[in-house]
C-alpha cells in the first residue's frame, strides 16, 4: 500500500502545540508500519461526500483526517475534534476531468457566498462603476485547463480584483497561479493532461502537493521540517529562470517576498546535478544570510551527497580570504581603527584643507580603496557615482596626496585592506589560474561591493552563463549604485523580474509600492518595472497612525501590543522595527508599556535590517545608515559639513 502525505496535513500539523505534535507523529508512524492498527479507532465520518475519509484517533481531541482506498493511504489533515470534521466534509478528493491531476477540491456548496472582506481596501465611491471581470474572456475549457474544478467556473467568470483574492483561498493552487498569470496580463500554458488510465497522482501538478513516503525515515524527516513551499514548487515564472541557459551574465529581480532566493536555491541545485564535474558557489554578503542559505540547500539536495558536495555555500569575503591564504598565506588585514588613524595623520602631515576625518574615510572606502585606486591618474578620473560632494582637479590632488600617502604607509607594514584581497585573489584567476568555481549564485546582490563584483567576475569559469545573480534595486541598503559593465558584468537582455508575491499581502504590498517608483533604473540602464505585481493572498489593511508626541506614540503602540495579546498573539510573533538604533529606546519604552503592559509582555525589537557585517560602521563613520530597509543619506560639501536634511 502506498502511504502518502499532503501538504494540507503538514500545514495543520504546525498549527498544533508541540505536544500535540508529538502524539500526531507517533499515530502517523503507526499508520505507516499497520494502517489496520485497531488503536487507531479508524471509522468514517458522517455526512460526508468523500466516503474514503477517515477519522484516526490520536488523543482526546485531536483527530487525524485521511483518505484511504485500497492501494493508497493519504495523511490530509489533522486538528480538533469538530475542525477535523468539519475539514472533511468540506472536501473531496477528485480527479481533475481535464488535467487528470489529483486534487483536494473544496465543495461549493459548503461555502457560503464569497464576500468581499471588509479589510478589502475601498479606492472607489459607493456610486461608481463595477469594476472589471478578470476572467470573462477566457473560455470555460481554457479555464478547466488551469486546473480550476469543474464547480468553481462560475465563481471565477465573476470575479474581479476584489472578489479574486477571496475566491483564490478556496481553489487548488495551480489554478490560482494561472489565474494570477491571467490577472497580470500574462498568458500561462495550459497544464498538460495525463492519460486517462494514468495514476492522478503523477501529475506534476499533483506531486506539488502530495509525498509519497517510502519508508520511516522518509516520514520522519517530513514531518520534523515544515513542509516549504520553495522544497516542492516553483512558479512557472521561477522555473523557466532556473532552467534556463544565459548566454552571459543574468539577474532575477523583484519586490521583497516574490521568491528570489528561491530561484538562486533551485538554480544552484540545478546546475550541480546537470553538471557532474562542476563546482558551484552559493554566495551573499552576510554571514547570517549565508548560514540560511546553507541550511535551506541541504533542506532541498538532502539524500543527494554527490550534488551537496559539489556546492559552497559561504560569504563572499570568506572565499576571498580562504583562496587568499592558499596563495599568499594568511592576510594581515588593516583593522579599521589602523586606518582611520593612518588617514587622519597623513591629512595632518600635508597642506591645509578642510576636509573632514569623516569625509576622508568614506572617500578612502568608498572610492579609493574599493576600486583599488593606485595613481594620481586613476584617482582623478575615476567616477564618483553616488557621493553627493563633486570634486574638481585641485581637490582631487589634495586629496590624493593624503591617500597616496596612507597607501604607502600600509604596504610598509605589509597591512592589506579587504578589496585588496579581492583584488589579489581576482589578479591570480585572471592570469591563467584554474577557476575554483564553474557556477557563481550571488543572492541579495544589490548590495555587491564594487571589489566584490570584480572578484566574482575574475573567478567565474569559462561558461557562458557562470554568473547569476538575485537582487532587487528597491533593497538596497549598503552600496552606492556603480556600472556593472565596467566591470564585464552585463546582465542587460538577461534580467528577469518576478512579479507574483508568496510573503506579502495584497495590501501590505500596495502599501509598501507607494515608497518606491514604479521603475528602478542601475546605472547601465537595466530597468526594473514594480507595475503588474500582485500578491498570493490577501489580508487585513495596514493601520498608519501620525500620533503629536513622544509619549502619545509610547502609549498608541503599548495599547496595540496589548490589544494583540489579549487576542492570542503571542510575544514571539511580534516584531518591533525603528529607523534607526537611536529609536531603540523609545520602541522599548512602547513595548513595556509602562503604564499598560507590565514588562514580561516583551516583544523582540529590532532596531535595524540585518547588519551587513563588515560594512556597517564605516558605512556609519561615511554618513550613510541602512535602517528600515531603506537609506539615509547625507549630502556634505566638500568641507564634509552636512548641508541638506536626511532624506529617503
Amino acid at each position: 500500500m502506498e502511504f502518502r502525505i499532503a501538504d494540507t496535513f503538514t500545514s495543520s500539523l504546525s498549527r498544533l502545540t508541540a505536544g500535540e505534535q508529538k502524539a500526531v507523529k507517533t499515530t502517523a508512524f503507526d499508520l505507516q508500519l499497520n494502517p489496520a492498527n485497531p488503536g487507531m479507532q479508524l471509522h468514517r465520518i458522517d455526512l460526508i461526500k468523500d466516503k474514503s475519509f477517515l477519522s484516526a484517533r490520536v488523543s482526546k481531541d485531536i483527530r487525524l483526517i485521511l483518505h484511504r482506498t485500497a492501494s493508497s493511504m493519504l495523511l490530509c489533515y489533522v486538528g480538533h475534534h469538530d475542525e477535523a470534521y468539519e475539514w472533511a466534509r468540506r472536501r473531496v478528493l477528485d480527479r481533475h476531468p481535464k488535467t487528470g491531476a489529483a486534487q483536494l477540491v473544496e465543495i461549493r456548496e459548503t461555502v457560503r457566498e464569497i464576500e468581499i472582506p471588509r479589510y478589502v481596501e475601498v479606492e472607489q465611491a459607493v456610486t461608481a462603476p463595477s469594476k472589471p471581470l478578470l476572467f470573462q474572456h477566457l473560455s470555460e475549457d481554457e479555464l478547466l485547463s488551469y486546473g480550476i474544478p469543474t464547480e468553481w467556473l462560475p465563481d471565477v467568470q465573476a470575479a474581479d480584483e476584489d472578489r479574486f483574492f477571496e475566491l483564490s483561498e478556496h481553489l487548488p493552487e495551480e489554478a490560482s497561479e494561472a489565474l494570477l498569470r491571467v490577472a497580470t496580463g500574462d498568458r500561462p500554458a495550459p497544464s498538460l493532461p495525463v492519460a486517462e488510465g494514468d495514476d492522478p497522482f503523477l501529475h506534476p501538478d499533483a506531486q506539488r502537493r502530495f509525498r509519497v513516503m517510502t519508508n520511516v525515515e522518509e516520514l520522519q524527516r517530513a514531518l520534523e521540517y515544515p513542509w516549504e513551499q520553495w522544497t516542492v514548487f516553483l512558479h512557472p515564472a521561477q522555473q523557466a529562470t532556473v532552467e534556463r541557459h544565459f548566454s552571459g551574465p543574468a539577474r532575477v529581480s523583484g519586490s521583497a517576498g516574490t521568491g528570489k532566493t528561491v530561484v538562486a536555491l533551485h538554480r544552484a541545485a540545478r546546475l550541480a546535478r546537470q553538471h557532474p564535474a562542476a563546482a558551484v558557489l552559493l554566495t551573499t554578503f552576510s554571514s547570517t544570510l549565508a548560514a540560511a542559505l546553507e541550511v535551506k540547500l541541504r533542506r532541498l539536495i538532502e539524500g543527494e551527497p554527490q550534488v551537496a558536495a559539489r556546492i559552497v555555500v559561504n560569504t563572499i569575503d570568506r572565499v576571498a580570504s580562504e583562496l587568499y591564504e592558499q596563495a599568499f598565506g594568511p592576510p594581515n588585514m588593516a583593522a579599521a581603527a589602523t586606518v582611520r588613524q593612518y588617514l587622519l595623520e597623513a591629512a595632518a602631515t600635508g597642506a591645509a584643507h578642510r576636509f573632514s576625518g569623516r569625509f576622508l574615510e568614506s572617500e578612502w572606502h568608498d572610492v579609493v580603496d574599493a576600486w583599488q585606486l593606485d595613481t594620481w591618474e586613476s584617482y582623478r578620473d575615476v567616477a564618483r557615482l553616488g557621493r553627493k560632494t563633486r570634486l574638481g582637479e585641485n581637490q582631487r590632488a589634495m586629496l590624493w596626496s593624503i591617500f597616496e600617502r596612507v597607501r604607502a604607509r600600509l604596504s610598509e607594514e605589509e597591512l592589506v585592506t579587504q578589496p585588496e584581497v579581492f583584488t589579489r585573489v581576482a589578479g591570480l584567476a585572471s592570469s591563467g589560474e584554474a577557476a575554483p568555481f564553474d557556477f557563481i549564485i550571488v543572492d541579495e546582490s544589490q548590495d555587491i561591493s564594487v571589489p566584490e563584483l570584480r572578484f566574482l567576475a575574475a573567478l567565474r569559469g569559462n561558461v557562458p552563463d557562470g554568473l547569476f545573480f538575485a537582487g532587487d534595486l528597491g533593497q538596497r541598503i549598503f552600496q552606492t549604485p556603480f556600472s556593472w559593465r565596467s566591470l564585464g558584468v552585463d546582465v542587460r537582455g538577461r534580467s528577469r523580474t518576478l512579479r507574483i508575491n508568496y510573503r506579502t499581502s495584497h495590501q501590505i504590498r500596495r502599501q509598501a509600492d507607494r515608497l518606491l517608483p514604479t521603475k528602478l533604473s542601475d546605472v547601465d540602464g537595466n530597468t526594473e518595472t514594480r507595475s503588474g505585481a500582485v500578491s498570493a493572498f490577501n489580508g487585513p489593511q495596514p493601520t498608519i497612525q501620525i500620533l503629536g508626541s513622544l509619549e502619545a506614540e509610547v502609549e498608541a503602540v503599548a495599547r496595540w501590543l496589548t490589544a494583540m495579546r489579549d487576542r492570542g498573539v503571542l510575544e514571539h510573533e511580534i516584531g518591533m522595527f525603528v529607523r534607526t538604533a537611536d529609536q531603540v529606546d523609545r520602541a522599548a519604552r512602547g513595548q513595556s508599556g509602562r503604564s499598560t503592559v507590565r514588562e514580561d509582555r516583551r516583544a523582540h525589537v529590532c532596531s535595524r535590517w540585518p547588519r551587513r557585517d563588515r560594512h556597517h560602521a564605516r558605512r556609519q563613520r561615511a554618513g550613510v545608515s541602512g535602517g528600515g530597509g531603506h537609506r539615509l543619506r547625507r549630502r556634505r560639501d566638500a568641507t564634509g559639513v552636512e548641508a541638506g536634511r536626511n532624506r529617503r
